[in-house]
Order: C-alpha cells, then structure tokens, then sequence
C-alpha cells in the first residue's frame, strides 16, 4: 500500500473517531467515578490551559505549526518511512484544531482526580502523545542500530 493511503486512512480514522466521542460528551454524557471523571470542558488554551489568552489566535498559530510540522515530515522523508503513525499524529492535531473553529475551545473530557488532579484530556491528545512516543522510539532503534 502506498504511503498516501497509508497516511490519509490513518488520518481520517482518528479524526472520525476523535470527533464522533467528542460528540458524545457534547450530547450530554457525564460518568462520575471514583479516580476518573467524564465531563465536558473546552480548553481554551493547550496542555493545562496554557496560552488561552491568545483566543482567537490560537487556532491559526496551531494551523501554522501543524503546516510547519508537515513541512519538516515530508522534508525529512518522515511521511514516508512512518506513514501510519504521522497520519496518526496529523489526524488527531487537525481534529483538535478543527474543535476551535466550531465549539468555544477543544473539547476535552477525561479528568484524572485519582491521587493528583491531572488536566482534562481527549482522544486526540492521547493519539498525540502516541503516535510522538512511537516516533521517537523509532529514532532511537535507529540511531541503535547504527
């Protein structure tokens, strides 16, 4: 399979499947537990809330960094030697960015309370978190292996 299929169903998927349970949360649904919470929130900012006082700026300066990022992964040849985990990685960034431009901030809902309160997160990010690990090990298997 070519690297552009590879990429664009990685891609779609995660933006799909990022967005069809934000929407379940926007719908209403809530589960309270013991050490995780489902809730609604919209992040204005990024991780814990950071920069939201940037507001409306903030989506076209994430547009920027993810173009800059895409840039750099089909420079590097990135795109084609990882082409499942960067569609991966863009699909859950554009998803979140795309939450700016329809909701009042990204759509967030998992909250840790367990022992430390921990910022509320989504899918995507997770995806995000993912999909750099992975890119990272992959790094440092090859730079081992050299």
């Amino acid at each position: 399979m070519k690297w552009q299929i590879k990429f664009l169903l990685a891609l779609i998927a995660i933006f799909i499947i990022d967005q069809i349970i934000k929407l379940v949360f926007i719908n209403g649904f809530r589960f309270d537990g013991e050490w995780i919470s489902l809730i609604l929130v919209y992040n204005k900012g990024v991780a814990f809330s950071m920069f939201a006082f940037l507001e409306e700026y903030l989506k076209y300066i994430q547009l920027l960094i993810l173009a800059i990022v895409g840039y750099y992964f089909y420079k590097e040849k990135i795109l084609f030697s990882h082409p499942f985990i960067s569609g991966i990685l863009f699909g859950a960034g554009i998803s979140n960015i795309f939450d700016r431009f329809i909701h009042p901030g990204v759509v967030d809902y998992v909250y840790y309370h367990g022992w430390f309160d921990f910022a509320v997160f989504n899918f995507a990010d997770v995806m995000i978190d993912f999909s750099i690990g992975m890119l990272i090990l992959f790094y440092y298997l090859k730079e081992k292996k050299a």
